[in-house]
């Protein structure tokens, strides 16, 4: 009887570990800054800035929030949070100088899925691009590949390009849900990158 109970302990902690591990997303808060500013931790900062922002954004969205336009031709929230994934895919891929494909593959349609996606892409390229050089960074290049085209951009276009535009979305997903009746949770503060709770 001793081991059953001494065996129900452990599966249920096992249990409890991997429901927290998988309810774990990054960007909850922003990590430490870095001590130097090498160009590659500007990167990683204003990555990170977008994590945080995007993690609250879509902490909390119902189906409402998810169908939500404000007007019969604009995108959807669903719409605009996949079209973020596509430019955190793009700057998961320039981390690693890889070409982009179009139309994106693996974009899931299940919200939860396709959050969970882009906060790990955003992720990735932040541990990418620690700690790179202003060299390593100017051969870093931004490579869409569409069939058999394929076009070259340079590093500075990531940052003007993709970078800059998931957070001009981001902010419309705040805006929407606000205009859906469910605005962001209280404490969220993206200047200090911490939530109160």
């Amino acid at each position: 009887m001793r081991y059953l109970i001494i065996l129900f302990f452990l599966i249920n902690a096992t249990a409890m570990a991997q429901k927290k591990q998988i309810q774990e997303l990054p960007f909850k808060s922003i990590p430490e800054s870095s001590k130097n500013y090498e160009s590659g931790n500007i990167v990683v900062r204003m990555i990170e800035g977008l994590g945080y922002r995007y993690y609250w954004a879509t902490e909390g969205l119902q189906t409402g929030d998810l169908d939500y336009k404000p007007s019969d031709s604009g995108q959807s929230t669903k719409e605009t949070l996949k079209h973020i994934h596509g430019l955190a895919d793009v700057l998961k891929n320039v981390s690693l100088n890889l070409p982009s494909i179009s139309p994106a593959p693996n974009q899931s349609e299940d919200f939860v899925e396709l959050r969970k996606q882009t906060l790990n892409y955003l992720e990735e390229a932040t541990v990418n691009f620690k700690n790179k050089t202003p060299k390593e960074l100017a051969e870093l290049k931004v490579i869409f590949e569409r069939g058999e085209k394929q076009s070259s951009f340079p590093f500075w276009n990531m940052i003007n390009g993709p970078l800059a535009d998931a957070i001009y979305h981001t902010g419309q997903v705040v805006s929407f849900r606000r205009s859906s009746g469910n605005p962001l949770p209280k404490g969220v503060n993206v200047f200090m990158g911490k939530t109160k709770e």
